[in-house]
């Protein structure tokens, strides 16, 4: 377990609402789709100390920010993934990212999901191998 992992736990936990439930099976789910992910947490800040976990692999994956009334998971080049489930349901009007909203209740389909996150995997995979 990583200094990173270990403060994306403590996250969740200090939730302690539907919101850390909702991260915490995002989370899972992100494991399964690539086991291989690095988890790191950046933007610490006054206003949010525990800062954004973050999956990267090849480079940035999504974040998993947490609000009152929602999670958000936002694919760093969500713009350019293919979205068949239509996942995607926030940040539709920029050019490069992406974003699922969950709110209390909400439910994401878990295969759509991770295929999603694996394709953002070989996507930045793609990138590398162009340069």
């Amino acid at each position: 377990m990583t200094d990173a992992s270990d403060r994306i736990d403590a996250k969740i936990a200090s939730l302690g609402d539907w919101r850390g439930k909702t991260l915490a099976r995002l989370r899972k789910l992100i494991r399964e789709a690539l086991p291989e992910v690095e988890e790191t947490v950046k933007w610490a800040k006054p206003s949010n100390p525990a800062g954004v976990p973050v999956w990267e692999h090849g480079g940035i994956l999504c974040t998993g920010e947490t609000y009152k009334d929602k999670v958000k998971l936002t694919f760093a080049n969500g713009a350019d993934l293919a979205d068949p489930a239509g996942l995607f349901n926030a940040s539709l009007d920029g050019n490069v990212r992406r974003a699922i909203d969950l709110g209390e209740g909400d439910e994401v389909d878990a295969a759509a999901f991770k295929a999603l996150v694996r394709e953002a995997a070989a996507r930045n995979a793609a990138k590398a191998a162009r340069r």
